[in-house]
């Protein structure tokens, strides 16, 4: 049932976004369930998931909900991602620049944020090794981002700009994410 000519490569940046989302929703969903579920269970059945003394352990609890805390922030971001990559071109009159780099680096954005939830936790007992992996990985996240907010920036340069308020909110949208994210890796 897809149109005609219809190919990955053609696909609108707002369905590609909302791929990934959904994958990543698919990923990290069971992993709350299921630390949800053994807290049901060890607050209301005796269980000891959670419970040091009792041989379960606090780590555990932090690693289930940080893996899917994590992730949770790009489930969020991804989708507006995909809103501000169909909204600049419209209003800047002209395609959207660098097609293939935002729909790769949407895919990369959600694999890197899988990765990352461990980096909520430096301060607990993880071996350095993993805690380096962390950091790579919390480091490299910005790179596909820049890449959008780069390949954005080009869809706006030379483009017939019309100055309504959907471009508005979406560069707003860009100029604050830029300066969060600086700011947020700046305290890191």
């Amino acid at each position: 049932m897809r149109a005609p000519g219809m190919r990955w490569s053609r696909l609108p940046l707002f369905i590609w976004s909302i791929l990934t989302y959904s994958i990543l929703l698919i990923v990290v969903m069971p992993v709350i369930a299921g630390a949800v579920t053994m807290l049901l269970l060890d607050r209301h059945f005796g269980t000891h998931f959670f419970d040091a003394t009792q041989g379960g352990s606090a780590l555990l609890w932090q690693n289930l909900f940080w893996f899917f805390g994590h992730p949770e922030v790009y489930i969020l971001i991804l989708p507006a991602f995909g809103i501000i990559s169909e909204v600049l071109p419209v209003f800047a009159r002209k395609p959207i620049f660098g097609y293939k780099a935002i729909a790769t680096s949407t895919i990369l954005i959600a694999f890197l944020g899988l990765l990352t939830w461990l980096h909520h936790m430096f301060t607990t007992p993880t071996p350095i090794v993993v805690l380096i992996f962390a950091m790579i990985a919390s480091f490299l996240i910005a790179v596909p981002t820049g890449v959008k907010i780069f390949n954005w920036i080009g869809t706006l340069w030379q483009g017939s700009i019309e100055m309504r308020t959907p471009l508005l909110f979406a560069v707003s949208m860009i100029s604050l994410f830029t300066i969060g994210g600086s700011a947020a890796s700046s305290w890191r």
